[in-house]
């Protein structure tokens, strides 16, 4: 067998004929410069490189870019299946004649011969100074592990290959499409920077092929056709197909829905040959398919195997729930048309579970908006009811609710009470009877005793009965950890600081915080509007301790959560919302406050029986103008800057911490802190704190610290 070359002779009778046949693949005019990539290769000064993706992620052009930028001389070797290694011998030593040199092995994965390996194995081992040995290709069969080791190794992968998005606007520029942001950005969750496949996509798109910008798309489907899948055996393609139903991978899932076994062994060798088969994590337990593959191995399954797709959803869905993973058994339940098993799936999955906005939870959302099925799954309607109202679609909530109470008659009373206690449309002493009525009514392990509990413990709260909401509270709290609902337990929580908090007792609201806030971090969403309180919460504990940003971060994040809740929960909202308002006085900012008092006071203009809120709002009221007052009359000249230092002076931060949150030098703060000192006619970082909360400048409840006369 011999070697099919493009830039070296097999028996080379001159040096002038072996600079000609140094010559590079010739590449597209309208390929995309890889500057950075290329200035990667010629720093690394590795004596071994790997390039390695699949087909069509631009491994070749990106060599080719590389020897026009490098001094040195490249020699191109490129393989057959079969390459003769007495061949490789030959072509390899004339190439290392000259030296330093780039030597490429383009195609390497179809080295396979023991002696073609054993060549480039000891090759390898011995690069001459000053050359680089370059192996690119779909995979590398050569250990590397020693080179790699002894830092002799310079890896790229598809990771490293993949375009980004500027690169990705530059092809689509050369190859003449213009496309709107938002389905620039569908093609790129498509493509995940794969060269190939975007450029195919964008001819697929300026013709306006259908399925275009999809790896359903003709043009895309070819190059799979031709690059992937056209040289697997029948048993490989097919376990491809009917796999490709599922989002993630793993041996014992695809031995159970492919219905073979051996399934790990088979995803760990397509993954090494960079088959678009992507390992999820270092141990290979868990894969996924590019996406623009999956697409097309799922239009394939559909033209071949139609009636076999709703049973092997059918048998992902029953091995996710048996493992556990019961939101995406609810998906492969709803794709296998098991709308039953949906509902089933979804009532267990827990009830705030269930409505977080994840993507399964905002998808059952609408796989089940449709008046026949509302009617066929009563519990449904109710759970997503309350999935409304937390997200502020209140419209929504009372239509399903509506859905309810005409399917299920009586038999939801005690969740559909939970609701009206949880809307609080008739104020707060009607939404503790609900809540009553609900707990009356609810069995002992109901999904919804939690809730219950939490919201009759707010109805206490909300009327002036501490204690009993202190009890109650606790008892939500203990219920929800029991349950295995940390987002209800957080907001259980963060209600119990609150209570803490108009008590005087900083210190074990400061320790329920921490553990509300511990539990957001862990496992709720960002954009959950139930975790809002909590990020407020949050906000003022890093205020009480000099983290300036981190408690504005925390703040901006409560304020957008806690806008999606408009009407929906009109108590939360406003608890919510005053919080911040208690914040942005602690911040000596009365603008900011009144601003956000304003919008509390519309809201209990709307909902104007909502207890203790009511006269809290009030009491807000008079704090913001006695600020405003006092800062206008006393404020001692003091200037932005020297308002915007006074809080952070009041606690344990130095001046170089200081000056670490306000990104300004240690001199700025010092300087600073002693006009401040002087305009409040004081001596010392400890009196002039003392004079500042005198005169309202900062939060009275901040720690009372002694400085040295250091700061």
């Amino acid at each position: 067998m011999s070697a099919r070359q493009t830039s070296l002779p097999e028996a080379p009778t001159s040096s002038r004929a072996h600079r000609a046949a140094l010559r590079p693949p010739v590449t597209r005019a309208e390929s995309v410069v890889r500057t950075a990539l290329v200035n990667r290769l010629r720093a690394s000064g590795a004596p071994l490189v790997t390039v390695t993706a699949p087909a069509g992620y631009g491994k070749t052009t990106l060599l080719a870019q590389w020897e026009a930028r490098d001094e040195r001389p490249f020699a191109w070797v490129r393989l057959d299946d079969d390459t003769d290694p007495r061949v490789l011998v030959r072509n390899l030593a004339v190439a290392l004649d000259q030296r330093p040199i780039v030597l490429v092995l383009d195609d390497a994965h179809l080295l396979r011969s023991r002696g073609s390996l054993s060549v480039f194995a000891a090759l390898a081992e011995q690069v001459p100074d000053g050359s680089t040995l370059v192996l690119a290709g779909r995979s590398v069969r050569l250990a590397v592990a020693r080179a790699r080791a002894a830092g002799r190794l310079f890896e790229l992968d598809v990771d490293d290959l993949a375009l980004s998005g500027r690169e990705e606007e530059l092809l689509l520029r050369h190859a003449g499409i213009a496309l709107a942001p938002h389905d620039r950005l569908a093609l790129r969750q498509r493509m995940e920077g794969w060269a190939a496949g975007t450029y195919l996509a964008a001819l697929a798109l300026r013709e306006g092929t259908h399925a275009a910008g999809s790896g359903e798309d003709r043009f895309v489907a070819d190059y799979f056709d031709f690059e992937c899948t056209g040289g697997l055996s029948a048993k490989d393609l097919r376990f491809l197909m009917r796999a490709a139903v599922l989002e993630r991978l793993s041996g014992p899932l695809c031995d159970h829905v492919v219905g073979t076994g051996g399934s790990a062994a088979r995803l760990e060798t397509l993954a090494r040959a960079n088959l678009f088969v992507l390992p999820l994590d270092r141990e290979r337990g868990w894969y996924r398919y590019h996406r623009a593959f999956r697409e097309y191995l799922l239009a394939e399954l559909r033209r071949r195997e139609p009636d076999a797709i709703p049973d092997l959803n059918r048998r992902a869905a029953a091995w996710c729930e048996a493992a556990g993973e019961v939101s995406a058994a609810a998906s492969y339940a709803h794709a296998g048309g098991d709308l039953d098993g949906v509902a089933l799936l979804v009532t267990l999955d827990g009830l705030t579970t269930a409505t977080a906005r994840s993507a399964t939870g905002e998808r059952w959302l609408g796989w089940f908006d449709r008046p026949e099925h509302l009617r066929a799954h009563p519990d449904i309607a109710v759970l997503g009811a309350w999935a409304h109202l937390v997200h502020g679609r209140p419209a929504d909530a009372r239509r399903w609710r509506n859905a309810a109470v005409a399917a299920a008659e009586d038999a939801h009373e005690s969740e559909l009470a939970v609701l009206r206690a949880a809307r609080c449309e008739r104020g707060v002493e009607q939404m503790r009877a609900d809540a009553r009525t609900a707990l009356a009514g609810l069995g002992p392990v109901s999904p919804w005793q939690p809730l219950a509990r939490l919201i009759g413990g707010v109805a206490e709260l909300l009327l002036g009965e501490d204690a009993r909401a202190e009890e109650m509270l606790g008892d939500a709290a203990e219920c929800a950890e029991s349950a295995g609902e940390p987002e209800l337990q957080a907001w259980a929580l963060s209600e119990l600081a609150l209570l803490a908090c108009a008590s005087g007792e900083e210190t074990r609201a400061d320790e329920l915080a921490v553990a509300a806030c511990a539990l957001v971090d862990g496992r709720q969403p960002a954009d959950d509007p139930s975790s809002a309180l909590a990020l407020a919460l949050s906000a003022r504990l890093h205020l009480r301790r000099g983290r300036t940003k981190a408690a504005r971060l925390d703040l901006g994040r409560a304020d957008s959560l806690v806008r999606q809740l408009t009407a929906a929960l009109p108590w939360y909202a406003a608890q919510t919302t005053l919080e911040l308002v208690r914040l942005e006085l602690a911040l000596a900012d009365p603008a900011a406050a009144r601003r956000r008092l304003d919008g509390a006071t519309a809201a209990l203009g709307r909902r104007p029986r909502l207890g203790v809120l009511v006269r809290q709002a009030a009491e807000l009221a008079d704090e913001i103008r006695a600020l405003a007052a006092r800062r206008d009359a006393r404020q001692s000249g003091l200037t932005t800057a020297e308002l915007r230092l006074l809080p952070l002076l009041t606690t344990h931060l130095s001046f170089r911490e200081i000056a670490e949150e306000l990104y300004v030098s240690r001199n700025t703060v010092k300087t600073q802190a002693i006009s401040v000192y002087r305009k409040l006619n004081a001596s010392s970082r400890s009196e002039a704190i003392a004079r500042a909360r005198d005169l309202g400048l900062v939060d009275a409840s901040s720690p009372r610290v002694e400085f040295t006369p250091s700061g």
